[in-house]
């Protein structure tokens, strides 16, 4: 059975850093691109970022420079590393598999599968 769980959400001062994990189980997360996905309160699911098999990486121009995807197959955990986070970052932040497939075709990926349930960052001023 596929799952997803996210962690390491909080509270944090505008400027401030986290760092997201979501552990995966019942799939081969080595053989599958990943998302990370956000939304916002009162907004529709954005993404984020994207990595795939290769290690290579994509980012949505909001965070671009800031944020930093990466995996460790080993663990099977994927991870996002914000920092200098802004008000506009807060939200529920999901990880995310593809909906078809290994991976996504076009981007910004807009389709997503599997996702966990989320982990709450939220930045103030």
């Amino acid at each position: 059975q596929v799952q997803l769980v996210e962690s390491g959400g909080g509270s944090v001062q505008a400027g401030g850093s986290l760092r997201l994990s979501c552990a995966v189980y019942g799939f081969v997360f080595r053989n599958y691109a990943m998302s990370w996905v956000r939304q916002a309160p009162g907004k529709g699911l954005e993404w984020v970022s994207y990595i795939d098999v290769a290690e290579s990486t994509l980012y949505a121009d909001s965070v671009k420079g800031r944020f930093t995807i990466s995996r460790d197959n080993a663990k099977n955990t994927l991870y996002l590393q914000m920092n200098s986070l802004k008000i506009e970052d807060t939200g529920v932040y999901y990880c995310a598999m593809p909906k078809f497939g290994l991976g996504w075709t076009h981007f910004p990926p807009t389709d997503f599968g599997s996702r966990g349930q989320g982990t709450q960052v939220t930045v103030a001023s």
